[in-house]
């Protein structure tokens, strides 16, 4: 037991490490001033400056360490004392130790600026010396050791009561979010109760480890600051603490007035586009006129100028948020660059294509429209597709660069009241009378729902082809009515008004030439449900 106490001894006197300090320990040290500096446990106890033949004071320190380590523990248990001696005709004070020398301090080792004598000098350094070989001494004390061990057990009992408070609480805690989300007492809406209590519930599970890692350290410090073998652990740990914590704070309160810069130009950034917004109202609901600005491209326009104004606002606030100049966030920022260069090539296409779209108003929300094979009612135009519900109720995504690239059919555009124009086509053979095609088209467009008859229907031939002429029937539908439903409404009654006058919806393809001529003869041309003009018969 004794050599392990020895050890120990010789190893805690012994850990002489080099630190800033004068005759009076100093704040901030040069590397010289380390190396000839006396530290014993983590405590700065003189500064050697003199030079004594070719001994340096460097290696007087040295040699201060070797002596410390022949010390056995009775000699520890003897108090430190003072004797005046000369020596390389100088003044000194020699502080030794059970009558074994520990160190010799003379008038060369002072520093002027201290404003010390030697023997004030001398004082000092007993003094340190003395509390660092006094708490020794009680510490290898067997009293003392059992008296540690105890306060080790308590302390780690301590410990244990806390991490299963911590648990308690914790279930407890997830208790109360589950009774909550069944009794829906919270202010939160319910559907996000849901999702924002089990982010909370993993927030209060990492504040509890992160306590739980605190208790931890501040009790494995604690306890190695108990024994001597494990003192300057202890301390080591102790000091670190202080340390990071003062450098938080510190950080903390030097980051103040950037943060507060910071806050005023996104609040100064916020006003702006409050009173932006205000305005952009007023030309959306048509109250106020802006060259360049209509109401429909409002939208866009509003969040063309907050993305700019936010820019903006970031690259003022960038010098002052805190780290702002640090690799790590300068790295970050280069990372963010390099994945927006490689990915924004066929999303910026996108983009301007929505933005053609957009301030060139060919579409708007609620239009009509036909693109390539689709057809239907454009229900939102992004910045980087247009959606379009189909008459199959379908939802069609339509890349912006797509649309801009191809040919789009408005068929809304001219009708601000909501009403479109509908077409159908028919193909008949020469055989019938072009006016009772006529006057059954229209006849099928005054029986069918949803259009208005305010506008009346306009037949067209298109083409006299080879076998058939192509008609072509244009009404205009009611407002909000389904192309889709209007067209199968009117087709259905072309049908029927042609089936009801016995004339066929076909095109005759001749293998040969047919014996008879392929002609309506004019007393048909007026066939029912056709009517001459007035002023002109029928010829019978």
């Amino acid at each position: 037991m004794n050599r392990i106490l020895l050890a120990a001894l010789t190893y805690l006197f012994a850990s002489i490490t080099f630190y800033a300090s004068a005759a009076e320990p100093r704040q901030e040290p040069t590397e010289q001033e380390r190396a000839r500096t006396v530290y014993i446990f983590h405590q700065p106890v003189v500064m050697l400056q003199a030079k004594f033949g070719l001994t340096t004071p460097e290696e007087r320190v040295l040699r201060i360490r070797n002596t410390l380590r022949n010390f056995t523990q009775a000699d520890v248990r003897e108090p430190l004392k003072i004797i005046p001696v000369t020596r390389y005709n100088q003044q000194g004070r020699l502080i030794v130790m059970n009558s074994k020398p520990v160190m010799l301090l003379t008038q060369a080792d002072l520093d002027e600026g201290d404003d010390l004598t030697l023997d004030q000098a001398a004082e000092r350094v007993l003094t340190r010396l003395e509390a660092q070989r006094t708490a020794l001494r009680d510490q290898f004390n067997p009293a003392w050791l059992a008296l540690s061990v105890v306060k080790t057990a308590a302390g780690l009992l301590v410990l244990g009561l806390l991490y299963y408070g911590a648990w308690r609480s914790w279930r407890g805690f997830r208790r109360i979010f589950r009774r909550r989300i069944m009794e829906n007492r919270s202010w939160v809406p319910h559907n996000w109760r849901r999702y924002i209590g089990a982010i909370e519930i993993k927030l209060f599970a990492l504040l509890m480890i992160v306590l739980g890692l605190i208790a931890f350290y501040i009790w494995l410090s604690w306890v190695f600051s108990l024994f001597p073998w494990t003192r300057v652990l202890g301390t080591s740990l102790g000091d670190w603490s202080i340390r990071f914590v003062r450098q938080i704070a510190l950080s903390i309160v030097s980051a103040l007035p950037g943060l507060m810069i910071v806050l005023i130009i996104f609040l100064i950034t916020a006003f702006i586009l409050k009173l932006l917004k205000m305005v952009l109202n007023q030309v959306e609901a048509g109250r106020l006129q802006l060259p360049g600005i209509h109401p429909e491209t409002v939208g866009a326009t509003r969040k063309l100028i907050s993305v700019a104004v936010w820019l903006f606002a970031l690259s003022a606030a960038y010098p002052f948020l805190p780290g702002a100049n640090s690799l790590a966030f300068k790295g970050i920022s280069v990372f963010f660059g390099l994945m927006l260069t490689l990915g924004s090539a066929g999303i910026m296409n996108h983009a301007m294509s929505g933005l053609v779209l957009i301030y060139s108003r060919a579409l708007r929300k609620g239009d009509v429209i036909r693109v390539a094979d689709n057809e239907g009612k454009v229900s939102e135009i992004g910045m980087l597709a247009t959606k379009i519900i189909t008459r199959e109720n379908y939802v069609v995504t339509v890349p912006n660069a797509v649309v801009v690239s191809g040919k789009i059919t408005n068929l809304s555009a001219q009708q601000p009241d909501g009403g479109i124009n509908l077409t159908v086509g028919v193909t008949i053979g020469y055989d019938t009378p072009w006016r009772q095609v006529h006057a059954m088209l229209e006849l099928a467009a005054k029986r069918a729902k949803g259009i208005d008859l305010s506008e009346p229907p306009l037949v067209r031939q298109l083409g006299l082809m080879d076998w058939y002429i192509a008609y072509e029937l244009q009404v205009r539908l009611l407002p909000n009515q389904s192309l889709a439903v209007a067209r199968n409404e009117l087709h259905s009654h072309i049908q029927d008004v042609f089936n009801e006058f016995n004339v066929q919806i076909m095109s005759p393809n001749f293998v040969m030439q047919p014996k008879g001529t392929v002609m309506v003869e004019k007393n048909n041309w007026y066939a029912a449900p056709a009517s001459p003009p007035q002023g002109e018969k029928s010829s019978e």
